[in-house]
């Protein structure tokens, strides 16, 4: 090394100050699409991570409304749940269940 400042020391203090600078936590969350395994389109916009309490809100294709699911206690991946519906994510898969049925769900993007 030639004694300059190390290249990924750089991009790991430019990432903080982007994550930081005024503003970046005001981005709007953009949804995710997700196809499931009976058919079921929708998309998942999920609470950015400054927010107090997680959630996400799914609207189903077709529809133009969402349903708000607040994020619950869960030992792997994210669970929302919110009466008879839970949407439990893991990586790019996801289990819809809405009245007791279960489906799986993979991101469309």
């Amino acid at each position: 090394m030639n004694g300059g400042t190390p290249v990924l020391g750089v991009v790991v203090m430019a990432a903080l100050l982007l994550v930081n600078a005024p503003g970046a936590s005001a981005q709007t969350p953009k949804p995710v699409p997700y196809t499931c395994a009976d058919g079921t389109k929708l998309q998942a916009t999920f609470s950015p991570p400054s927010a107090s309490q997680g959630s996400v809100t799914l609207v189903y294709a077709g529809s133009s409304t969402g349903t708000i699911l607040p994020q619950a206690v869960s030992a792997d991946g994210g669970r929302y749940t919110q009466g008879d519906i839970e949407f439990w994510i893991k990586g790019q898969g996801a289990t819809l269940t809405r009245k007791g049925k279960s489906t799986t769900c993979r991101t469309r993007g």
